[in-house]
C-alpha cells in the first residue's frame, strides 16, 4: 500500500515565545517492509536553525531552533510511504517456549542478541509490578510459543479494556490503567509492553500511524486521523521482532505506518521541547492518511 501522511501541529501562546528547541520525530522511519519515497517538513516561522539526524534507536529526528518571538508555531510534516505486507516475516506457529526466549537472554547465553536487552528494564512510562505479570500468565502458560502467547495476550487486552480517551493522560500510570481497564492506544501500548517485561521479555513502544475507515457511507475527513501506538516483542533468535496491536487486537500489517520506536512515548514523543516564555498555550494536532 502507499499512503500520503499530513501531520500538522500548531501551538498557539499567550504571550510571545522569545525563544524555543524543539525535537521531532514526525519523519518516517525507512524500513526493510516500508520504504519512504518523499518527505518534507514546512515550520512557520521559519526556523534560525535546523538540522537532521538520527537518535539512540535510529530514528530520524529533527531539531529546530526558533531565536525570534512568535506566538503561535506550526509544524507541517507531508510524507508518501509506500509499506508492503509482513504476513512471510511471521514466525511459524510452532516453536522455541517463551521460556527459552527468556532464559536466553537471562542467562546472558553466548551469542544472543544484545539489542532486545535494553528493552528488558523498567522507563519512564512503564513500571514493573506483580500485577502485570498476574494479568499475562494466562496467556504464557508454559511451554506455548511466544507469538501464540503474544497473540492471545493482544486479545485479552482488546477484550478487557475499553477504548476511551477521556479516561486517562500522557502521565496516567499503569496501575491506574490497570485499575479503570480504560483509555487509548498509548495506555494499552504501554499496558502490554509492562506485562511482557515483568515476565523477562522485551518490548519496545512504537508510534505512527494507521489508516482508519469511515463509518459506511461517509467521506474520509480530512484531519480525522491521529497518531497511533503499538508494541513490538521480541519472539527470539528466529523470528525477531514482532509488532502486535492490543487497540485493534491484530498483528500490524501493511495498514500501519511506522514513525519511531523507542522504550516507551516518552523516547518517541512527535514534538516536544522547551520554550522561553509562552504563558498559556493551546495544541492543535491533525493527522491525515490516505491511500494512494
Amino acid at each position: 500500500m502507499r499512503y500520503q501522511v499530513v501531520h500538522e501541529t500548531v501551538y498557539d501562546y499567550e504571550s510571545p515565545v522569545v525563544l524555543s528547541e524543539q525535537l521531532l520525530h514526525v519523519t518516517p522511519r525507512p524500513l526493510p517492509f516500508q520504504a519512504r519515497e518523499t518527505h518534507r517538513i514546512a515550520i512557520a516561522p521559519e526556523p534560525a536553525e535546523i538540522s537532521e539526524r538520527e537518535d539512540y534507536f535510529g530514528n530520524p529526528v529533527t531539531q529546530i531552533v526558533l531565536a525570534a518571538p512568535h506566538a503561535s508555531l506550526a509544524v507541517r510534516a507531508e510524507s508518501q510511504v509506500t509499506v508492503v505486507p509482513r504476513s512471510g516475516r511471521l514466525p511459524p506457529a510452532r516453536g522455541v517456549p517463551w521460556e527459552e526466549t527468556r532464559d536466553r537472554l537471562r542467562t546472558f547465553e553466548q551469542g544472543a542478541p544484545l539489542e532486545p536487552f535494553q528493552y528488558l528494564f523498567e522507563s519512564p512510562h512503564v513500571e514493573s509490578f506483580r500485577d502485570l505479570a498476574t494479568y499475562a500468565k494466562p496467556s504464557f502458560t508454559p511451554g506455548r510459543n511466544p507469538f501464540e502467547a503474544l497473540l492471545d495476550l493482544t486479545r485479552r487486552i482488546h477484550a478487557d479494556f475499553k477504548f476511551d480517551p477521556k479516561a486517562t493522560s500522557v502521565s496516567t500510570p499503569l496501575r491506574e490503567v490497570l485499575a479503570k481497564r480504560r483509555g487509548v492506544c498509548q495506555d494499552f501500548a504501554h499496558f502490554m509492553i509492562g506485562c511482557l517485561r515483568t515476565l523477562g521479555l522485551p518490548a519496545r513502544y512504537v508510534s505512527g500511524y494507521l489508516l482508519t475507515t469511515p463509518p459506511p457511507g461517509k467521506p474520509r475527513l480530512v484531519g480525522a486521523d491521529a497518531t497511533h501506538a503499538w508494541v513490538s516483542a521480541w519472539c527470539g533468535d528466529g523470528a525477531g521482532w514482532v509488532d502486535f496491536d492490543p487497540t485493534n487486537d491484530c498483528v500490524v500489517d501493511d495498514e500501519h505506518i511506522t514513525l519511531a520506536w523507542g522504550r516507551d512515548f516518552s523516547d518517541v514523543t512527535p514534538m516536544r521541547g522547551v520554550i522561553l516564555g509562552g504563558g498559556e498555550q493551546t495544541l492543535e494536532v491533525r493527522v491525515t492518511v490516505t491511500p494512494v
